[in-house]
């Protein structure tokens, strides 16, 4: 989440003569203007992607919940492995799965370096499963034409067929290698956090734990305050410098202002260095992403997950737009602050505003978006980085009717899997989850922050970012994040220990 699925930014619209709109951005995860980097200095010392995991398929029902003669088609159902340090079945040696989220697995992959560092300690098989529509997953023989055409054929994109896939998979998986009594604990993070725990929920015999980190799963039906998100991010800025937080506060009305006046339109061109003149400048829009995003992923070390950043970049951003070389020059701040995020490598001459890069594959999730993932994040108080406003659902609603031909679900995610007094209903039955929070990280206003019981807990770090403790460890990570992977590894080798000793009973 996976995962800022939804959040409020501006489009500067010009026609013949200029007209400003405050409009909803449709709601996308990260995906990045200027590709990233293959893969991380981590990773290729790992040999490369080739040598992290195999690729395999497995034949996937379309639709696990219908027996209507087209439910019973199939696809290929795409998978990777690593079976480097496991024990064999032999022994029962356990299963890691990562429980893939809305984009190709191999990014996922190649970004939860947790699941490497510990393998050799559990002698476990790694196993990360790419979610249906996602990647190369693509139903109706891989043509995605066909399988993104419309409400009819893409209506099988669901959280619920997908755990259901994750089922089926990771079963015939274990038969197939012969290991029926191998424990499986599931792991993931963002939109993955949020199924690898409602994986323990629904399918309990399938799994015997769940690691959630940086899930959201309280994010829907009003369970939490819709200004959430961005009171995060606001926080995250202006604990930095309070002078950062009003440069940026104060430049969405300059910006704007700008714009109006003759020549504005060109003005923010040469300011931003876009590449070349468009009718929709979405200045505005692609500041607030990056802030956002910069914010999700404010790492203690130097990270390549949505673009190539360096260490602590909210704190390397508020240095751009502190650095008194810049003057009073609001754009010239802000230039150097997006910079951070979208040329941190220094390889761009200048940008695209509008082009259509999505080199992750997460282009569908605007469809789960618009049916159940209904996550109210965009609402900006007064104190907000970003302009004022309110969550606009009805605005939502309507997008999704014209983009999609569907109306949106926004009771349904709750009413499938809970959220409501989360902490009453999962402590009557829930066992062998960790949620795991950073709460520099906009989404953990949506995360569980409390422990539930003795076997669901919630691991909270103050200084934590999106997921962060699922990424590969280096020399330089913090004491604070050894400590949380330190904790998750020992109720991970308690939840194994206590499987065996029931099984033999």
């Amino acid at each position: 989440m996976a995962t800022r699925f939804i959040f409020l930014s501006f489009c500067l619209l010009f026609s013949s003569t200029l007209t400003i709109s405050n409009a909803k951005i449709f709601p996308t995860f990260p995906s990045s203007r200027i590709t990233p980097e293959k893969l991380s200095s981590l990773i290729s010392n790992s040999k490369d992607s080739q040598g992290l995991y195999k690729t395999k398929y497995h034949t996937q029902i379309l639709d696990h919940f219908n027996y209507n003669p087209q439910s019973y088609q199939t696809f290929q159902q795409r998978y990777l492995i690593n079976d480097t340090h496991w024990g064999g079945s032999k022994n029962n040696a356990p299963i890691f799965v990562y429980t893939g989220n809305e984009g190709d697995i191999e990014w996922f992959a190649q970004n939860t370096g947790f699941m490497y560092d510990v393998a050799p300690k559990f002698k476990a098989l790694l196993v990360f499963i790419e979610h249906r529509y996602y990647g190369k997953s693509i139903p109706y023989g891989g043509n995605k034409e066909i399988a993104y055409k419309n409400a009819s054929t893409t209506g099988y994109l669901s959280s619920t067929q997908a755990l259901a896939d994750y089922a089926s998979l990771i079963i015939d998986l274990k038969k197939n290698l012969t290991a029926t009594d191998s424990p499986v604990v599931v792991f993931g993070g963002s939109y993955g956090g949020m199924l690898a725990a409602w994986f323990r929920l629904k399918y309990p015999h399938v799994a015997i734990g769940a690691l959630a980190s940086s899930a959201p799963i309280l994010n829907f039906d009003n369970i939490v305050s819709p200004y959430s998100f961005s009171n995060i991010i606001t926080q995250d800025f202006r604990s930095v410098s309070e002078n950062c937080y009003k440069v940026i506060k104060g430049s969405w009305k300059q910006i704007e202002e700008t714009a109006k006046k003759p020549g504005g339109l060109e003005k923010l061109q040469k300011a931003f260095r876009i590449c070349k003149s468009e009718k929709n400048l979405a200045i505005e829009s692609w500041l607030s992403t990056a802030f956002v995003y910069t914010a999700m992923t404010d790492y203690p070390t130097p990270s390549n997950f949505l673009n190539p950043l360096p260490a602590f970049p909210v704190k390397e951003m508020c240095k751009a737009i502190d650095d008194p070389k810049t003057g009073n020059d609001v754009f010239a701040k802000l230039y150097g602050a997006a910079s951070v995020y979208y040329n941190y490598s220094g390889t761009a001459k200048c940008f695209d505003l509008n082009g259509d890069s999505d080199p992750h594959g997460l282009s569908e999730w605007g469809w789960q978006a618009c049916t159940e993932m209904i996550m109210l994040t965009g609402g900006d108080n007064k104190d907000s980085i970003f302009e004022e406003s309110e969550e606009d659902y009805d605005a939502r609603a309507r997008y999704c009717k014209e983009a999609y031909g569907v109306d949106p679900r926004p009771n349904w995610i709750t009413t499938e899997f809970g959220g409501h007094k989360i902490g009453l209903v999962l402590k009557r039955f829930a066992s062998n989850i960790i949620f795991f929070n950073g709460l520099r990280d906009p989404w953990s206003g949506g995360g569980v922050l409390k422990n539930i019981s003795k076997t669901v807990l919630a691991l909270v770090e103050k200084e934590g970012a999106h997921h962060v403790d699922l990424r590969f460890s280096t020399k330089e990570d913090p004491q604070w994040l050894k400590d949380v992977r330190r904790r998750e590894v020992e109720i991970v080798g308690k939840w194994i220990s206590q499987y065996f000793q029931d099984l033999a009973q």
